[in-house]
């Protein structure tokens, strides 16, 4: 499932691009992120943009998160960034949403033991699953 939209900011409008990928075992997605290059379609995870809207872009990469589960709730979503710069981006992200987050995904985090264990504020992760809860019928 790919998801398309544009990053507007000072220098300009950027295409962005989230690609959920099927890995070797099932129910296992990979989510792959980065701009669009308009040329060759190529999608660069090493691009710089500097919008000045990288907490909108997260927010709308997080969105397709909802999007993709609901179609695939079983799936359980692999991410890390392409250098330990947006690894850490990603970090901050999660950290400042959690509580949101957790409302409706369990979220776990891969240490430097390379050992995955719940989400924690202001632990370094190498990468992160997520995967979403079970809906209950509540009254």
């Amino acid at each position: 499932m790919t998801f398309e939209f544009d990053s507007v900011g000072p220098n300009g409008t950027v295409a962005k691009v989230v690609r959920y990928t099927e890995v070797n075992i099932k129910n296992f997605y990979n989510l792959g992120f980065g701009d669009k290059d308009p040329q060759s379609g190529y999608i660069s995870d090493l691009s710089i943009t500097n919008n000045n809207d990288s907490q909108k872009v997260l927010a709308t990469v997080a969105r397709t998160l909802y999007v993709f589960t609901e179609q695939y709730p079983e799936a359980i979503v692999f991410a890390a960034g392409s250098t330990l710069a947006r690894t850490r981006l990603y970090r901050m992200g999660i950290t400042t949403n959690l509580a949101a987050i957790e409302q409706d995904f369990k979220i776990l985090g891969l240490t430097t033991d390379q050992e995955w264990e719940p989400f924690r504020k202001n632990v370094t992760y190498h990468a992160f699953s997520v995967q979403r809860k079970a809906k209950t019928n509540q009254p």
